[in-house]
């Protein structure tokens, strides 16, 4: 992560009038959308923008929330003087960090069950993760039923087709992987847990454990010398 990942620029545009924010990392992008933007994405970069219809004391309720939340977990934040704040409101993990940390507890499992319990987590049919996540595409869609655009009957669908059919393919596929580990039972042979015992017939007096050496890398074959070409 670079200096500039922390450095982010949260003006009134002079031009269209619109609050926008520029710059920054994907996590401040997150704190960003939390506090009410919404992301632009173009073909040269990526900013947000305060939310259409807002009042402007709305607006710099908005840009002040957002700027007080990116600062108080040290981003640098140049804004507009409405938008300036002291406020540093306490950061609180995401609901999608305990989420991560399964992926993280993946990436240190040493056996298939340790995995499988892990999976366990996403695809256990009452209370799972996926199951969860169903439950929030429907609930949306049952929201956008009688909103009362034109526009919204096509969402509440596209949500349920998404709920039912990508999801459940989704969720059929873990499932099935997780089923398959869970009956494994077998140790990842490159994920070895170390016990930190060396072995009474270990000749290296200098060695701390049993773990094999780390695999070496062949050489690369120096490329042929060049031909010399005829002399003038």
């Amino acid at each position: 992560m670079t200096l500039a990942d922390r450095f982010l620029v949260l003006r009134r545009d002079p031009h269209s009038e619109e609050v926008l924010a520029r710059g920054g990392d994907p996590q401040a992008h997150s704190i960003l959308q939390r506090a009410g933007f919404v992301p632009v994405v173009r073909l040269h970069e990526t900013y947000h923008r305060a939310p259409t219809r807002l009042t402007e004391h709305d607006e710099i309720r908005l840009a002040s929330q957002a700027v007080g939340r990116l600062r108080a977990v040290g981003y640098t934040v140049e804004c507009d003087d409405d938008f300036d704040t002291d406020h540093r409101p306490a950061h609180e993990p995401p609901l999608g960090a305990s989420v991560t940390h399964l992926a993280e507890q993946v990436r240190q499992a040493t056996t298939t069950d340790e995995v499988a319990g892990v999976l366990t987590e996403l695809t256990a049919s009452h209370d799972g993760v996926l199951d969860a996540l169903e439950q929030v595409l429907t609930a949306t869609a049952e929201f956008h039923d009688g909103l009362g655009d034109g526009a919204d009957p096509f969402t509440a669908r596209r949500l349920r087709h998404l709920a039912d059919k990508h999801l459940g393919i989704i969720r059929a596929d873990l499932t099935y992987t997780r089923n398959a580990l869970t009956d494994r039972h077998a140790p990842h042979p490159g994920r070895s847990a170390c016990t930190e015992e060396v072995p009474a017939t270990e000749c290296e007096r200098s060695a701390v454990c049993a773990c094999p050496p780390p695999p070496g890398t062949v050489p690369a074959t120096p490329p042929p010398p060049l031909a010399a070409g005829p002399r003038r």
